[in-house]
């Protein structure tokens, strides 16, 4: 799997954990030269609280384009240290 935004490869894994229909990369798969912490946050009842990166390609910045949990529920401990991606981002 490739996580793409504007031709570059955000992050290439065979790894990923797909969790409601999202791809999570693992965290050693990404390029986070073109991340950013967001301010952004959410909250799911079973995965717990997410935290948000914004993505910067060729000058052009993406907004709270990939989500991670810093410390998922147990239910969720499967994604623990991977990054999913917003649909601004291309997976396939």
């Amino acid at each position: 799997m490739k996580a793409v935004l504007n031709a570059t490869i955000l992050a290439e894994s065979d790894a990923t954990v797909v969790v409601e229909g999202n791809h999570y990369f693992p965290a050693e798969s990404v390029n986070f030269e073109f991340f950013a912490p967001s301010d952004h946050s959410t909250h799911c009842p079973w995965k717990g609280d997410s935290s948000y990166y914004d993505i910067t390609v060729d000058g052009e910045t993406k907004s709270n384009a990939a989500w991670y949990y810093p410390a998922p529920k147990d239910k969720a401990a499967e994604i623990k240290d991977h990054v999913a991606f917003y649909g601004v981002v291309t997976v396939s």
